[in-house]
This record gives C-alpha cells, structure tokens and sequence, in this order.
C-alpha cells in the first residue's frame, strides 16, 4: 500500500492510496467549508438535490441505470462534519479494471458520471429542479427532527450544544428545519456557485490505478474545480474549560435516563506528541470492552445499562456517554469520575495497559481494511495536515508508557454535564 500526494491547485489537493489489496475502487472528491448556522442547511441539501439527477441522466432512475451499467458502480453524496468543517461529497465505488469482463477501463466512466452529478446537475429555469428541492428540503427537515428519536445519540448532540455554545462546532451540520423547508431553488443554486468557486477541494482514490492515471481522470472530468481558493480549513481548539463544570438537565418522556459527560482533553488533538497516549487512555478508560468504565461501572456496581467514552481527535474533546435509572445519576456520575482519577494516580495494571494499547491497534489496522475508512482517514489527514498515519500511528501506540497515560488523563477536565430525565408524573 503506497501513499501519493500532490496540489493541483492552490486548495485543490489529490491523495491517491495505491494498492491491489481491494477487488474495487473508490473516488471521492470533498468540498469543504467552514460550518456555519448561515450555511449549513444549504450545504446539507446540495448533495441531496445532487443526487437527484444530472443534464444527461435527469432523474434518479436513469441516473442509477448509469452507474448500473458501470459493473454496478454505487453512487453515492453525503455531508459529513470534520471540526467546524462541512464537508460535501460525491463518492463512487467500482470494480477495478482487473476485473472488468473485457478488459474495459471503468475508472474513467465513473470519473466522468461523478463528474456530471457534481459539475452539470438537472435544472429548471437556470436553477435547480423546485420540485427536487421541495422533496429533498422535507426529507431534509425530517431528518433533523428525527435526531431525538435516539436518545442516546441526542444526550451527546445536547451536549455539545451546550458544551461548545458560541462556537461553529456547536452547529447542527444538517442546518435548521425552518431553513430546509423555506429553501428556495435560487437561493440554493447561488449557494451550490459559491462552494463550487470557494471550497476547498480533496480528491482521494483507493485501488490499483497509478497515480498518473487517476490525476488525469480527475483533470477531465473536475476540470472546472480546479482553480485556486483560499477557503480556510481550521478548527478551534479549547484546552482548557471556560468557567465551572455546568450541569443541563432536560426532560422528555423517556423511562431511561441518559448521561453525558464532555471532557476538554488540555488541547490534545491528533498529530499532537501525546495523542497516541490519549488514544490508549481513551480505550482504558471507557473505549473497549475492557475498559475501567465498562467492567466496574457497569459490571461491578451495575449503576448503569451501559458506558464508553469516545473522543475527537480535531476538536479535542472527550465525551462519556451512559444510561442510567433516573435515581442514579449522582451516583453514576461520581463512579464515571472516580475512574477517571484511577488512571490519573496510575492505579491500573500493566495487562489493561497491554490490552488498551491492542484494542487501538486493532481499531487502527481495520480501518486499512475498509476503502471508505482509508478515505475518511485521508481527507481528515489532508484537512488538518496530520502526517500520522497507518504504521507510524500505530507503532506510536505501541510505544505507550503507563506514565504518558497518566500524564493524558491529568490533562483532561470535565467542562459539562448533560442530564436527559423524564418527565414528573
């Protein structure tokens, strides 16, 4: 497995991972912007009303015949959020040319179908189709809606919410309800010209390709991306937390609580020395199945259905997350903390060391086994200039020492406490 790199414009960057490990391919390329409450829920429909259809292929059907016809090409668009970054993709898995019945080139086909989703999408009247976008801005403001029917999911959203108020990490990277149904097809064409002109561009490749070969499919068929931008690709970092630890309690109908702590890890985030011993704190504190968290506050003292804690490498942040009978969140609470001050003291033993430092190492070699996992890695790495990765990472955290964990647990401190409880009566 080879790692290739190269700008082809000032803010047009291509990562190619070269390797006959995979029987497919994928292409993705990525626009990203800032996150912002203003832009949000534009940049979460455009990818939708992208994939609606295209000049060529101007419907759904046809558009899926095409890449049926490319061995069964998946096309796919989604938004993700990395940091305070939005990020707009357009995807496509296919079978390497090895594989191809007679020997035809299928990288370049689905370049080109990728191409004319992003760069020539169906229009009306010179904007995107208002029936699209009528449909896709509901689908759009279901979704959101939707974010609390799991209540687990919801503690960690509120929580951050609350945790990072006043800060873009806080914003919703599906944008606003209101917005997504009051969308106008003018409005969102205006703002689909702005990210075309002003976004940050990553293309990534996974597969067999040489590198020359698949800079110039990208040359082909995105050759309108390719000018330089200056869009800023940053993230705000808080080490430490503002003020006192802050306690949010809301209540819904629900018969279980939930719980979740957000930690500042002291501006820990990755590509910083002392990441890998955050990553193997992490694991030994509640990110495994071995961890503290889940064998005593679980297991032991049973005060909980479950436990973890998982981190985010960009923002710096740790998050605990559990479920717990309304009667038992100070209780819970107080044992999530004591373990914390347990790996603080150094109070754990060389075999959970061992065992937190494996389960990283695993979690890190099986994303090498995933096209879409090696491309997340990648267009994080490409955004926030990380040059750790694959075996270096994982020789890092191989290298661990019980004092670097503690050192990593001393450095995190709990910023605020979100409590989801039920209603009285």
């Amino acid at each position: 497995m080879q790692q290739y790199w190269k700008r082809l414009a000032d803010g047009v960057e291509l990562a190619v991972t070269q390797t006959d490990k995979f029987k497919t391919g994928l292409l993705a390329v990525t626009l990203t912007i800032p996150l912002s409450a203003a832009s949000a829920t534009a940049g979460a429909l455009i990818p939708e009303v992208l994939y609606r259809g295209s000049r060529n292929y101007p419907d759904m059907e046809r558009l899926s015949a095409a890449a049926d016809a490319l061995y069964g090409a998946s096309l796919s668009t989604g938004v993700r959020q990395r940091g305070e970054s939005q990020c707009v993709s357009v995807l496509c898995g296919f079978i390497d040319d090895r594989y191809a019945l007679d020997g035809s080139a299928v990288l370049e086909p689905s370049a080109a179908l990728m191409g004319e989703v992003l760069l020539d999408p169906a229009t009306q009247e010179g904007v995107f189709r208002r029936d699209y976008l009528e449909s896709e801005g509901a689908n759009l403001a279901d979704r959101i809606q939707a974010r609390m029917n799991d209540k687990r999911s919801w503690a960690i959203f509120r929580l951050i919410q609350e945790m990072c108020a006043g800060e873009a990490y806080a914003v919703d990277k599906l944008g606003e309800v209101a917005q997504a149904k009051a969308m106008t097809a003018e409005r969102l064409w205006a703002d689909y010209q702005s990210l075309c002109s002003g976004a940050k561009v990553t293309f990534y490749y996974g597969g067999a390709a040489q590198p020359a070969r698949v800079e110039d499919a990208v040359r082909r068929f995105f050759a309108p991306l390719l000018t330089g931008r200056t869009a800023p690709v940053d993230c705000l970092v808080v080490p430490e937390p503002k003020g006192p630890v802050r306690t949010v309690t809301d209540a819904m109908d629900v018969t279980q609580g939930k719980l979740a702590m957000g930690f500042r890890t002291g501006g820990v985030t990755m590509g910083s020395d002392s990441y890998p011993a955050l990553l193997v704190c992490n694991a030994l504190y509640g990110g495994s199945a071995n961890s503290k968290l889940f064998i005593n506050v679980r297991e032991k003292m049973s005060l909980c259905y479950y436990a973890s804690s998982m981190l985010d490498k960009i923002k710096g942040l740790m998050v605990v997350s559990s479920g717990v009978e309304f009667s038992t969140f100070d209780r819970t609470q107080e044992a999530i903390l004591a373990q914390l001050d347990t790996i603080r003291r150094g109070d754990f033993t060389e075999d959970e060391l061992t065992a937190a430092a494996r389960t990283v190492v695993c979690s890190l070699r099986s994303r090498q086994d995933s096209q879409s996992q090696l491309e997340d890695d990648q267009l994080t790495r490409l955004l926030f200039h990380d040059s750790q990765e694959g075996e270096s990472l994982i020789g890092a955290v191989e290298a661990v020492t019980a004092d670097q964990v503690v050192e990593a647990a001393q450095k995190l401190k709990l910023d605020t406490v979100y409590r989801l409880t039920g209603k009285e009566g």
